[in-house]
């Protein structure tokens, strides 16, 4: 549907309820709205618990709910009053896609199910995220980014050799769901494009965990050996891991290709490995894994890192550092990526996060940075504009307590 607001992109002419809170769901609306969609997010008066999430705030809204939710607009809808509910149908009407992460059932106890919804609006497409997906013996049960990692074994293979399980530092679990929910909500906007039908697409947080865990679960399925901790390696590539270096920086190699292997050892210092029978080939550098790895991790302590990662680039060896998280930041390559953006809020202030992954050539190349909403920021605007509600109908909601808005 298109829309009054000045949007770019590929996305433009959709329109997104986004009913979403926490991580998953706010993240995969914000990649929508980052590709042009019009996106609104529909909040109970309370608003997404998010916005109080300590330590950093601005504006009196927290870095979390910051970082996940630009270019959106916020309405405050009462999704538990009949008025509330009814006002939401209406705008089913208008929108292309509902986006929502409530625990299964709960919108058909609100009446708002995608059974209720493509009544109103055939088109329509919905994409549901929870913890286990809408069947199921866990169906029922909370699950978070950390329940679902331990879950899926993927944190089984997390941590130091000889250490203790660990989850990853980034949210793979609710970052994962929110990606794939991107995706079933676009394959199903394409199924609207041929077929006029919507759809309602089902995505777990756990599903979408287990699907990562790709060669690690086929190595598991044909051999029944258990993947354990890998530590800061590869379980197949003996090259493809993190070394100490002589001034006390970690860095990674990938030297996957004979070429590279014999690259790695020039620029160490040992271009007799290549020759050495345990070392020739990829499957007997794995057999003698220890041996090689004692070699390389004397000769990595005895250069600086800068420069070795100089001649590693030189030997067309892919290698890096360790970086910590403000020295990734600030990376050359992720400034010319344009992938730390400001945002200016329409008091003055700014704010930094990271940018959006997609880019585009073209004139619809988005360029859409709007400063994440305060809570019910939009609301009259939305009603306005998509349902068009006088001031008057819309300070009687207000008062009902139906919606809310500055």
């Amino acid at each position: 549907m298109n829309n009054t607001s000045p949007r770019s992109g590929p996305l433009a002419h959709l329109t997104v309820l986004d009913i979403t809170q926490f991580l998953a769901g706010p993240y995969g609306t914000q990649i929508l709205g980052d590709l042009g969609a019009r996106v609104i997010k529909v909040e109970a008066p309370e608003g997404d618990i998010t916005r109080s999430t300590p330590p950093h705030f601005l504006q009196g809204e927290s870095a979390y709910y910051l970082s996940v939710n630009r270019n959106k607009e916020s309405i405050v809808l009462n999704l538990k009053d009949k008025e509330g509910q009814a006002l939401f149908l209406e705008l089913v009407r208008k929108a292309d896609i509902v986006y929502e992460n409530y625990r299964p059932g709960v919108l058909k106890r609100l009446g708002i199910d995608y059974d209720t919804l493509s009544k109103v609006n055939p088109r329509l497409v919905m994409c549901s995220l929870s913890g286990y997906g809408q069947d199921g013996p866990y169906r029922d049960r909370a699950a978070y980014d950390i329940i679902v990692q331990a879950l899926s074994g993927g944190m089984s293979m997390t941590g130091e050799e000889g250490g203790k399980p660990v989850r990853a530092g980034i949210p793979l679990g609710d970052l994962a769901a929110g990606m794939f929910g991107v995706i079933a909500a676009l394959s199903g906007m394409a199924h609207v494009s041929a077929t006029g039908e919507g759809r309602h697409f089902d995505v777990s947080m756990l599903d979408c965990q287990m699907s990562m865990l790709t060669y690690q679960a086929a190595y598991c399925l044909m051999s029944g050996e258990v993947p354990g901790l890998q530590g800061r390696g590869h379980r197949s590539l003996t090259t493809y891991r993190a070394y100490l270096c002589g001034d006390g920086i970690e860095v990674v190699v990938a030297a996957n290709s004979d070429k590279m292997w014999r690259g790695l050892c020039e620029v160490l210092g040992h271009p007799e490995l290549p020759g050495d029978e345990r070392f020739k080939e990829r499957t007997s550098r794995l057999r003698y894994r220890k041996d090689l790895d004692q070699i390389l991790e004397a000769a990595f302590l005895r250069v600086d890192s800068a420069q070795v990662l100089v001649a590693l680039e030189a030997a067309e060896v892919p290698a890096a550092p360790i970086n910590t998280v403000d020295r990734a930041l600030a990376d050359p390559q992720v400034a010319h990526r344009d992938m730390v953006i400001d945002l200016t809020h329409a008091s003055g202030e700014h704010l930094r996060v990271v940018g959006n992954p997609v880019k585009m050539r073209g004139q619809d190349a988005p360029d859409n940075r709007r400063f994440p909403p305060h809570l019910g920021a939009d609301t009259s605007q939305v009603f306005q504009e998509l349902l068009g509600l006088g001031s008057e109908e819309l300070a009687a909601l207000k008062a009902r307590g139906v919606v809310a808005g500055p």
